[in-house]
């Protein structure tokens, strides 16, 4: 993760949250009162965003001492120490909700994507995110998405090319589209089509795309149209799958399977925070 980009989040978060100070913390304790704390996990899962605790710390009260037990990436069971923190009470107070904040939503990315590359089982399929994320959180989200053990999809707009249907209908036909773009864009950036029948299928491969992604479709429609697709061409699938049925997407003969839910409505991991 790109501490740099983090540190950007952090800073945003602990303006929202600190306004002109924490009036409780700072009315109860003086600046010389120390205390230590734990982190701990109160559920199984899997963790991401740890930085988060040395980095909110770091801009409170760089006295506060951060021992991480854990990585990102790491698997937890209910009741494993994660980190311990030595300093300040007020620092170590002021900062725990945005610590909180930040590894409970990433470390539930991070396990929702294991379960369901764990789901899926199949090697051959990648499990990637969308860029359905939360302002301002992406690049965290998708980070979360590779300590879960997926990959990521386009980070922005200027990432690649995705011929969606409202670009479709716009421009005419498939055909059209890929040819409009391909007046514009460099020989380094791969087009993509979201199709959503076999004749669309059959018109993104005659138009020589890189990637065809099947919208909305089952797994037996899924093995049928990567029948007519040839091997130089990346297979994606999206919509709507779910831990409920990603199994039977395995062996389908796709490459990818993008999911949007990883980034908008997972779960936060339960994790606490407590004074010895």
């Amino acid at each position: 993760m790109n501490k740099l980009w983090f540190q950007k989040i952090i800073r945003k978060a602990l303006e929202e949250d600190l306004g002109m100070g924490d009036l409780t913390t700072n009315s109860i304790f003086t600046k010389d009162t120390s205390s230590a704390g734990t982190f701990t996990a109160k559920n199984d899962g899997v963790l991401s965003g740890l930085d988060c605790i040395s980095l909110v710390y770091e801009e409170l009260d760089d006295s506060v001492s951060v021992e991480l037990l854990k990585k990102d990436g790491d698997s937890v069971s209910k009741g494993d120490i994660i980190a311990t923190v030595k300093g300040p009470v007020r620092a170590l107070l002021s900062g725990e909700r945005v610590i909180l904040n930040l590894i409970q939503h990433m470390s539930g990315i991070a396990t929702s994507t294991n379960e369901v590359v764990s789901l899926l089982d199949d090697d051959s399929i990648t499990i990637t995110d969308t860029r359905k994320t939360l302002p301002g959180l992406r690049a965290l989200q998708k980070y979360a998405v590779t300590c879960g053990g997926g990959k990521n999809h386009r980070f922005r707009l200027d990432d690649g090319v995705m011929i969606k249907d409202n670009h479709i209908k716009a421009a005419g036909s498939i055909s059209k589209a890929v040819e409009m773009v391909r007046a514009k864009v460099g020989h380094l950036v791969k087009i993509e089509v979201e199709t959503e029948n076999k004749d669309q299928v059959l018109e993104a491969v005659d138009s020589g795309v890189d990637v065809i992604m099947l919208d909305n479709r089952n797994p037996s429609e899924v093995k049928e149209f990567v029948s007519v697709i040839p091997d130089g061409i990346i297979v994606e699938v999206s919509g709507g799958i779910t831990p409920e049925n990603i199994a039977y997407y395995k062996g389908c003969g796709a490459h990818v399977i993008s999911l949007g839910w990883l980034t908008h409505s997972v779960n936060a991991l339960d994790i606490s925070f407590n004074l010895n």
